[in-house]
């Protein structure tokens, strides 16, 4: 597996202050370039359904009450709030047993398959990408692995943005970090749109077949206690083709406690974050997008 590290015109990663601002393009990572078409062209074939098809997988309960998983939007908090231009299919994969299959599409018939091989994968990745940092920061190698509980969740949110009339007026995604410890993007092959932001000036993310790209969390970023930082990127629409992306979200325990490595700190560095439960962070994380401002500002010490 290669790790891609690009500066200066692509915009990422950034360091200031002995920061870094870290996104990361994978290439040989061991994903079958067939099972990501595959998956991709059956999300795709997903979102091209009737829309009575496709609520089937609702993530509206009783047609009213909004939960994460399942097809939709995300729901309106306030009148004031940035809306995004897009579709999206949000779906538990980790842990197995806890997979919410009444939210999982029965059509196209190949897509649960797909989608169960790619999380195994991706689980692959997680596990080496955060082995490789833990001796970035001089930690003990598995140090970030073992934070990791067996119920730990992932989610794989597929988003679909349709050609869009007006893309100087709406975002598909409005800026934002990522709540998790790391984000495994697979980035529509032949359509742009990803933006990252560096030194106040938005920088696009070229696409790229078959590569992934890595975004590290804001969970990733308390853990190092700011070493690494949560990098804020944006979707912006398309006046005339369609894209489509897959992330993959890796997150904690909700019990799980977050705090600053213990190793990390000393006299002269200590804590900059303060120490929560991932479910409190996950409540103020979503409470603060649907405001298009970043929870992890408010815990900063």
């Amino acid at each position: 597996m290669v790790l891609m590290m690009r500066e200066a015109s692509s915009g990422w990663p950034c360091r200031a202050g002995g920061s870094f601002c870290l996104c990361i393009q994978v290439d040989n990572h061991g994903i079958e370039t067939s099972l990501m078409d595959d998956l991709i062209n059956a999300s795709r074939e997903f979102f091209h359904l009737p829309l009575e098809e496709k609520q089937k997988c609702s993530n509206l309960i009783d047609g009213k009450h909004f939960q994460v998983e399942g097809y939709g939007n995300d729901p309106v908090a306030s009148k004031d709030q940035t809306l995004d231009w897009l579709d999206r299919l949000h779906l538990r994969v980790e842990p197995e047993d806890e997979r919410n299959l009444v939210h999982w599409p029965e059509h196209p018939n190949s897509f649960r398959a797909l989608l169960h091989e790619y999380t195994l994968t991706c689980k692959r990745i997680k596990d080496r990408i955060l082995r490789a940092m833990a001796k970035a920061l001089g930690l003990n190698e598995d140090y970030i692995v073992t934070q990791f509980s067996n119920k730990a969740p992932s989610f794989a949110r597929f988003n679909y943005y349709p050609p869009c009339p007006r893309p100087d007026l709406v975002f598909g995604v409005k800026p934002h970090s990522d709540s998790g410890v790391l984000t495994i993007l697979l980035m529509d092959k032949d359509v742009g749109g990803l933006q990252v932001l560096r030194d106040g000036v938005w920088h696009n993310v070229p696409s790229s077949p078959h590569r992934l790209l890595i975004n590290i969390g804001d969970y990733m970023e308390i853990m190092s206690n700011g070493i690494f930082k949560s990098p804020v990127h944006r979707a912006v629409t398309n006046a005339g083709k369609e894209r489509i992306s897959l992330a993959m979200f890796h997150g904690l325990d909700p019990e799980k406690e977050i705090e600053p490595a213990a190793a990390l700190l000393h006299e002269k560095q200590p804590a900059r974050y303060r120490k929560m439960k991932a479910k409190e962070y996950l409540a103020g994380f979503y409470e603060h997008f649907c405001r298009g401002t970043r929870f992890i500002d408010s815990v900063k010490i």
